[in-house]
């Protein structure tokens, strides 16, 4: 079987390099899958679960949006923050999640930041939920 080569990059290291069959993430729009010999995308990354199957199994991590760049077998991906799904505090976002929703929404750019934060935290939740 073909595989892939995925690269996950944060602003303090490159977190993640290896051989994947298939890797699976979240886009701002829904999610999409990747196999070998997909067609070349760049994308803009949402909020959630990046998922990589390989013959070791599939390994979970968390995606704080971001983009990816897919060509010739190599999946790219930038992001803020790539958190394996082991390590994300089920408590912690629940907490995140609460103190969101209580934050100002007057005006778009509140509202805007109000609104990320929420969908981070959600994210984040379901992740803890299904890890």
């Amino acid at each position: 079987m073909a595989s892939l080569r995925c690269i996950v990059v944060t602003p303090e290291e490159t977190s993640l390099e290896e051989t994947v069959d298939f890797v699976a993430l979240p886009l701002f729009d829904g999610e999409i899958g990747i196999s070998a010999n997909h067609s070349p995308l760049i994308g803009r990354l949402g909020y959630g679960e990046l998922r990589l199957r390989s013959d070791q199994g599939t390994r979970k991590f968390y995606l704080d949006g971001g983009f990816v760049q897919v060509a010739d077998n190599v999946v790219s991906i930038l992001t803020g923050r790539a958190v394996p799904a082991e390590d994300v505090d089920g408590a912690a976002a629940e907490e995140q999640l609460a103190t969101a929703r209580g934050l100002p929404s007057n005006t778009p750019e509140l509202m805007a930041i109000r609104d990320r934060q929420v969908a981070q935290a959600r994210a984040q939740i379901r992740l803890g939920q299904n890890a």
